[in-house]
């Protein structure tokens, strides 16, 4: 009796093992998402590269797969670099390069005066939402999802979602800038206040949200109003850190194109903090931080959405 329970053991243990799906909810995959494919690489919206090279068709286990993969180690054209290989589709390789050229660089100079050079991201992974048995399979399964952790300048300043959204004044600002900005872009967009499992990083995706596809998702919803447009024309003003000197003329922002721009105040006239010896009475804070639901004392952990 006992060799009859152990063979059917290992009978079942290797059907697990050859159909693999039996691990993941049973979910086909969904016909919009070939569709999106096909019409992203139609209108050459991204294209081999250096940066970007094609990859054979993932397929499995269950609904998990990408059908035109792209295997991408930078973006903006080479200039900033991924810290690990992005395995992603189409779509969402577009839409990444929109927000980072049109929102996040122009926040990079505009708060510290420095492009960014160097992001590091999250990676394709065939799981469910948040790893949590019985779930909906998450975008990160279809390559259509990318998670940001940090953002590094080209002055080797780094910018971390889990420190900066607390950090210093040019550190929130910035990153509530391109949290925000992501919402135009993405479906999807997650980020520290949201749930217990981003408070480390921005999830960014493209899933279709209701029957037409036309709700969005922007957690956690916070007090700020954004400086960047993309229509408008390029800032090129530093926001003042601590014992940063006043931003010399030829850095001012360009003549507004619009009237409601010409009250942007300058950097020059934004007032400096003052040193330690002479602070004065606590100012309020220009970036409320929400409320985070976060662990208070358990271990980091990656991008699980």
């Amino acid at each position: 009796m006992r060799r009859v329970s152990v063979a059917f053991g290992v009978l079942t243990g290797i059907s697990l093992v050859l159909t693999g799906c039996s691990l993941l909810p049973g979910e086909q995959r969904e016909a919009w998402r070939m569709d999106a494919e096909r019409a992203c690489l139609a209108r050459g919206d991204v294209t081999p590269s250096a940066y970007a090279s094609r990859m054979s068709p993932i397929s499995g286990p269950g609904s998990c797969g990408i059908t035109r993969p792209f295997k991408v180690t930078a973006l903006g054209g080479g200039e900033v670099q991924l810290s690990n290989p992005a395995t992603l589709g189409c779509p969402v390789i577009a839409e990444t390069e929109r927000w980072l050229a049109e929102i996040v660089q122009p926040a990079a100079m505009l708060y510290f005066g420095s492009r960014v050079s160097r992001i590091r991201s999250g990676d394709y992974a065939c799981r469910t939402r948040n790893s949590r048995p019985g779930a909906r399979m998450s975008e990160h399964a279809f390559g259509n999802a990318v998670d940001v952790m940090s953002f590094t300048l080209a002055d080797e300043r780094t910018v971390t979602v889990l420190d900066g959204w607390r950090g210093d004044q040019a550190e929130r600002g910035f990153l509530r800038e391109v949290f925000v900005g992501a919402c135009r872009y993405f479906t999807t967009v997650l980020g520290p206040g949201s749930d217990a499992f981003h408070y480390d990083h921005f999830h960014l995706d493209l899933a279709r949200h209701g029957r037409n596809g036309d709700i969005h998702v922007c957690r956690p919803d916070i007090d700020f109003t954004p400086r960047i447009d993309p229509d408008a024309p390029p800032m090129m003003s530093v926001w003042p850190r601590k014992g940063a000197d006043p931003v010399p003329a030829a850095r001012q922002p360009l003549a507004p194109s619009r009237p409601d721009q010409a009250q942007m105040p300058r950097a020059a006239d934004l007032p400096r903090e003052p040193q330690e010896w002479s602070r004065s009475a606590p100012q309020p804070d220009p970036f409320p931080v929400t409320p985070a639901l976060e662990p208070r004392s358990a271990p980091r952990f990656g991008p699980i959405y």
